[in-house]
This record gives structure tokens, sequence and C-alpha cells, in this order.
């Protein structure tokens, strides 16, 4: 995953109705916490967890 890469969030984890289908863009590089590697989204308060996302053309 990298910056400027449109993502959604899929069903891995739960998913506030708000956000379900809502296509947002990655605005950071990749980093590790606790264990899990994660991301920051354009439009979305703190870090989200990669394998939670799907990449969308």
């Amino acid at each position: 995953m990298e910056i400027g890469d449109r993502v959604v969030m899929n069903d891995k984890y739960k998913v506030a109705e708000i956000n379900k289908g809502k296509i947002f863009e990655v605005r950071s590089e990749p980093w590790e916490l606790c264990g899990t590697e994660c991301v920051l989204l354009e439009g979305y308060r703190g870090g989200y967890a990669v394998d939670g996302l799907t990449v969308v053309d």
C-alpha cells in the first residue's frame, strides 16, 4: 500500500455505517503498531490496519 492509493474498508473489522463503501486516500507510508501494519487515511482520524483495507481502481 502506498501514499495516494484509493481504498475502502473491508469486512475484516467492524466498520461504522458512515464509512461503509466510502473511498479513502492513503496519506502515509505503512508503519507497524503493536504487530499490526497501519496507515493514515485522508478524512479519517487515527491509523487503520492495512489488512482491513482493499485497494480500488
